[in-house]
């Protein structure tokens, strides 16, 4: 840095940085050993500026050709070329610094033969800004595919990993085995350096009707095991299946409920598909061995305190979490036969439509039967109908007991007239039907 044009360099830098931006020089010593070997009197310097804001810090700044280079300035007989930093956040640290240029190989070249190391020290040079979600893909419409060597392309940002799980399972595409295999191999610094917010904006892409396929691509690839290692556990515990004593393990259960819940009006019910994802999460935390087989008693009460936690962690919103686990915690209501009381209380719980989804999706998925499901589909067609319309205030032993009578054919009679009433609105409490039962009585015996 002794040399006035590193000087020169360094003020340059100074500026863009003092306008909000980064900027630094491209391998310093490099950059001074190809100056004194070959006297060509350029330097290269990297920044995150884009150039209109560049060239309202340099006005004698002028565009460059070249894909690579941002732009070019000429200041005190020296040649300073911009190029682009990789700030991608989800990037290997490896590949965040540049440290090689296509201007600086061309003059290592004009010196001899090239070492490996310098040419792939321009990994780190980072694409042209686009908007375009298939940056860093050679071919998404026959199948999924990082351009390039796969495994530098995903160092360059990690997210693409994500990316190409989204894009197979949002277009039923395979993902061509050479990017498999890169993301495998890079599923660590995918979890070490993807924001949780990156990975969450991704999974929000995902059609509802398409989660099951890539939640089986983050197990797959073992992202699921270190992302939300509570599901991936799921795989280590089996259940009965249904009456036929067939076992499943409770993961492939849980993978087969998301794959059926979005369906009719559900079809693109993202949260619902979401939340069936963590509805058996606690039945690790409650699994008990017993007479040769597991029971996992209260597994969605401890499993809605356990999907809060998680949901936490993936930065979800307040509201989003509270309906996730009120989904997860009442999910067991609908699979067991209610009295009137029971379904109107389930009712009032909120949430009951995607309740009986979520029920649905898991009697679809262990191939069981629709007894009890039926049964609170009707009884739930019934608690539209005011309860006072349902039940009189007295019942049959009731009504003897407070005018005397013995069973038989008048007591029913008093109690179909004393529901007629309540539903006029005649009678509204327990005494009016007491005195209405009994002034019937007296008519029925005079």
């Amino acid at each position: 840095m002794n040399q006035p044009f590193f000087k020169d360099a360094a003020t340059i830098c100074k500026s863009v940085m003092r306008n909000g931006y980064d900027a630094h020089i491209v391998n310093t010593q490099m950059q001074h050993d190809l100056i004194l070997r070959t006297g060509i009197r350029e330097i290269d310097l990297a920044t995150d500026a884009p150039v209109e804001e560049l060239s309202k810090i340099f006005p004698h700044l002028r565009p460059e050709r070249s894909p690579s280079v941002l732009a070019v300035l000429e200041e005190n007989g020296l040649l300073y070329r911009f190029f682009r930093m990789n700030i991608a956040e989800s990037a290997s640290p490896q590949v965040s610094l540049i440290r090689m240029t296509p201007t600086m190989l061309e003059r290592f070249a004009s010196l001899g033969p090239l070492p490996r190391s310098l040419v792939s020290g321009m990994s780190s040079l980072a694409p042209p800004r686009t908007d375009d979600e298939d940056e860093g893909f050679s071919d998404i419409r026959t199948c999924v595919r990082l351009e390039g060597l796969p495994d530098e392309t995903l160092a360059g940002n990690f997210l693409l990993g994500l990316r190409a799980f989204r894009f197979a399972a949002n277009h039923d595409l395979a993902i061509e085995p050479n990017t498999w295999m890169a993301i495998v191999r890079l599923a660590q610094p995918i979890l070490a350096y993807v924001p949780v917010r990156e990975i969450m904006e991704e999974w929000r892409k995902v059609k509802a009707e398409n989660m099951w396929k890539f939640l089986r691509f983050l197990l797959d690839s073992h992202i699921m095991h270190g992302f939300i290692p509570e599901v991936a556990a799921l795989d280590c515990i089996r259940q009965i299946k249904n009456d036929s004593g067939m076992e499943e393990s409770v993961l492939e259960h849980t993978l087969q409920c998301v794959r059926l819940y979005p369906q009719g009006e559900f079809r693109d019910d993202w949260l619902g598909a979401f939340a069936i994802l963590f509805h058996d999460v606690g039945k690790p935390h409650t699994a008990e061995y017993y007479q040769g087989r597991w029971t996992f008693y209260e597994h969605h009460r401890i499993g809605a305190k356990i999907t809060r936690k998680i949901l936490h962690r993936l930065l979800m919103l307040p509201e989003e979490i509270d309906l996730v686990c009120r989904l997860v915690g009442n999910h067991m209501r609908f699979q067991f036969m209610m009295t009137d009381r029971g379904i109107r209380r389930f009712k009032a719980q909120g949430e009951h439509l995607r309740l009986m989804e979520m029920a649905r999706a898991g009697i679809m998925a262990r191939d069981d039967n629709y007894t009890a499901f039926n049964h609170n589909k009707k009884y739930l067609e019934r608690a539209e109908t005011p309860e006072q319309m349902l039940e009189p205030l007295l019942n049959g032993n009731e009504i003897m007991e407070v005018t005397g009578l013995t069973p038989g054919p008048q007591v029913g009679v008093i109690r179909n007239d004393l529901l007629k009433a309540q539903i006029a609105g005649s009678v509204s409490t327990r005494e009016e039907a007491v005195a209405f039962a009994r002034a019937h009585a007296d008519a029925g015996n005079s």
